[in-house]
């Protein structure tokens, strides 16, 4: 089928028949900011964080999802892409807590959005949730984006450990029959801990090393390297701080992981501090004492 011409904020952008209008968007330079999105993952539409305007349409369109068409004007920064945006962050900077998520606190600052108008709201709450040795829930900082869910079923792991329940205020991400993650299909392989984007989830380390105090991602490196657990050949990003690995990732543009890693590549990594004793070491034997 031939290219698609589209107008996106004045400029012609030729793209593929089959393509997004956040592709077409990217093309120019104009990408919508996205929450719930994620090019490994199915989109979600979620979040309307990414919403455009369409020249004759109603409605905003939710570009992570909607295919281009021939002739189409699309505008990504009028007046009521912008309000509704604002809207958004609002919304949800008034019923979880953000402060661990630079990302969207960016753009609350872009888009001059005020939460505490909202003040008062429903809010979520809860402790965060320990029950296993790798990673930490802490559900009142999650924004039902659905990447966790997307990349523990077709998207990646095909576990199916985890789902949304409940419904409108009461919805929240739960395991089956919402028991704990050590009795559920959950296999600890991470991908929902490196797809979240506010850090409701997180690994044991960084939450035990937060509540120590002794988090700083300032003074963290990251270094690139090859899993040596098998040989499928994974990028792993090491975050060290004070000469400590404190969390590992994996680039999601990687041509071989795509940012999904299995749970010795995530997490198999304490042994190279055995017999270490630093400052973070001891802290996190502390904390988990």
């Amino acid at each position: 089928m031939p290219d698609v011409t589209v107008v996106v904020d004045g400029r012609e952008a030729i793209v593929a028949p089959d393509s997004t209008i956040l592709d077409a968007c990217a093309s120019v330079g104009s990408a919508p900011p996205t929450l719930c999105y994620l090019a490994s993952l199915t989109p979600a539409n979620a979040c309307r964080l990414c919403v455009v305007e369409v020249e004759g349409e109603r409605v905003l369109a939710p570009s992570c999802s909607r295919t281009v068409r021939d002739g189409m004007r699309i505008s990504t920064a009028s007046e009521r892409v912008t309000h509704a945006r604002r809207m958004v962050l609002e919304f949800l900077g008034s019923s979880v807590d953000l402060s661990q998520a630079p990302d969207l606190q960016g753009l609350m600052a872009q888009y001059g959005a005020d939460p505490s108008r909202f003040a008062g709201g429903a809010a979520v709450e809860g402790e965060p949730l320990v029950d296993n040795p790798l990673f930490v829930r802490a559900m009142d900082r999650c924004v039902l984006c659905y990447r966790c869910v997307s990349a523990c079923g077709v998207d990646a792991q095909w576990t199916f450990a985890i789902a949304v329940a409940g419904r409108g205020f009461g919805a929240h991400i739960a395991t089956e029959f919402e028991g704990g993650l050590p009795a559920s299909a959950c296999v600890y392989c991470g991908n929902c801990v490196g797809v979240c984007p506010t850090n409701a989830l997180q690994p044991r380390s960084e939450y035990e090393l937060r509540r120590a105090g002794l988090w700083r991602t300032e003074d963290q490196t990251i270094t690139e390297t090859i899993c040596g657990y098998c040989g499928v050949g994974c990028t792993l990003e090491l975050h060290v701080q004070d000469n400590r690995i404190v969390r590992v990732t994996s680039p999601f543009d990687n041509q071989v992981t795509a940012g999904s890693l299995c749970v010795k590549g995530r997490f198999g990594h304490e042994f190279v501090h055995v017999d270490e004793d630093t400052p973070v070491d001891r802290a996190l034997r502390r904390a988990r004492s």
